[in-house]
């Protein structure tokens, strides 16, 4: 796949980039490993104020930001100011928290291992590879890396290939906040040269959000190279409505959590699964909902529903979408890639899907819902862990006791109550089964790529 941006609102090449060649990829790679060991003697005072510094860059950058974002791969330019802003404020989280995060912690039972004191103590790796997706071009990279840096790492990234101009943005933010020079490059490199940067000595751990098939090669290199791994590969996240919900609030939050970054997020609701006693009103407030929502240019105010990424992207959910239909679900709106240039696909609810039908197993990235039918709690637990995906989940219901046996039940990694899976720095990230394993964001993410020393004092 070639290294370019294409406006995925018309289909045309805006600028193709010439990959780095070996020669260039050895100097980012020595680079960094220089700057990881200048980085682990610095103070957290020192990083959290060249964090705080870039964190302002970016923020005062707002509109060259989010024009790269929606340019490359077409989320409305409100969602995409908003994704520049919430990178700002990651980075300020962990300027502001690194150090209690990661501060020695004492171990109670010293005396019983004949110690007078016993701690445990997080210290930096070195480099650590991130392999990073296209539909959140900062957001995804920053919550790796503003962690990483903070706990005294460097970074290297290889950036998903239709979003070079975010990736090379993203090259040199922290040095401007900063950073010693190396402590984040931007690999422009192919699917195919990541193999051998996890296995350079140099790197000592890798991350990646993506997709499946790919969370599977890097976790094979890094166990073979015997390396600290993080995989975010993505899910069918549920999205349960109990008879004692708020069926309008319900069904506008759906709305929202299907069709956010024009349906393309791995913690999108993607089933709705619906107690029968509401499942009609609760799918008629939805099919109209989403059939009000404004397709267009994702530059024009007031578009709700920009195109797809990529033309294969938009391929695969229409032919996600007609294999259902062939067999006999049925269309409560949309279904249909619109006539237009570009690669758009229309807001669509579909329901009454057959279990041979792909859309029941198989994750859609766009804006697709599926709907289905339960008679109780226990049929949905059924529906909603019958995938191979297990990332998060979202339950709507006013019984408390309801409440606390969805909690119990559902395989994910995490359960929104009453509301829409959202990352926030503040809360642990991160799925089971088939996508992936470990955990992003708050203390636990920032912990992810550090040692933790034990030691034992006589």
């Amino acid at each position: 796949m070639a290294i370019a941006t294409i406006n995925p609102t018309t289909g045309e090449l805006v600028q193709e980039f010439e990959p780095h060649d070996a020669a260039e990829v050895e100097r980012r790679i020595a680079e960094a490993d220089e700057a990881a060991r200048a980085l682990r003697r610095t103070t957290y005072a020192q990083r959290a104020q060249w964090m705080h510094a870039a964190a302002d860059a970016l923020e005062a950058d707002i509109d060259e930001g989010a024009r790269i974002l929606t340019l490359e791969m077409g989320k409305p330019l409100a969602q995409s100011r908003a994704e520049v802003l919430k990178s700002a404020k990651g980075m300020r989280y962990y300027a502001d928290n690194a150090e209690r995060f990661l501060a020695d912690e004492p171990l109670p039972d010293a005396s019983a291992v004949g110690a007078s004191q016993a701690f445990t103590r997080y210290q930096p790796l070195g480099v650590v590879l991130a392999v990073m997706p296209w539909n959140y071009p900062f957001w995804q990279v920053i919550r790796f890396a503003a962690p990483a840096l903070m706990a005294g790492n460097t970074g290297l990234l290889k950036h998903a290939s239709n979003v070079p101009q975010s990736a090379i943005y993203l090259d040199t933010l922290f040095e401007e906040g900063g950073f010693p020079t190396g402590s984040f490059r931007t690999l422009l490199i192919g699917s195919r040269e990541v193999e051998a940067v996890i296995a350079d000595r140099r790197v000592k751990a890798v991350t990646l959000t993506g997709s499946e098939p790919a969370g599977r090669a890097v976790a094979a290199t890094a166990g073979r190279e015997i390396k600290k791994a993080v995989l975010e590969l993505g899910g069918s996240d549920p999205f349960i409505v109990m008879s004692s919900a708020d069926l309008e609030a319900a069904a506008t939050t759906a709305v929202k959590a299907r069709t956010s970054n024009n349906g393309q997020s791995c913690i999108a609701g993607k089933r709705f699964l619906v107690h029968t006693d509401v499942y009609d009103e609760f799918s008629r407030l939805f099919a109209e909902k989403m059939a009000a929502l404004r397709v267009g240019d994702p530059f024009d105010e007031g578009v709700d529903i920009g195109p797809l990424a990529t033309r294969s992207g938009r391929d695969d959910l229409a032919e996600l979408v007609d294999d259902a239909v062939a067999r006999g679900a049925r269309v409560l709106t949309g279904g249909k890639a619109p006539e237009r240039p570009g690669w758009f696909y229309e807001p669509t609810v579909i329901d009454q899907l057959p279990d041979d039908a792909r859309l029941v197993l198989e994750e859609a990235f766009g804006p697709v819902a599926s709907l289905y039918r339960f008679a109780d709690r226990e049929e949905a637990a059924r529906i909603a862990n019958q995938t191979t995906f297990g990332l998060s989940s979202a339950v709507w219901t006013n019984d408390p006791e309801e409440e606390a046996w969805f909690i119990q039940a559902l395989d994910a990694g995490a359960v929104f109550v009453n509301g829409m899976t959202v990352s926030y720095p503040e809360l642990p990230f991160g799925g089971i089964k088939d996508s992936g394993f470990g955990r992003e964001l708050a203390a636990v993410g920032i912990r992810e790529f550090t040692n933790l020393k034990t030691v034992w004092k006589a």
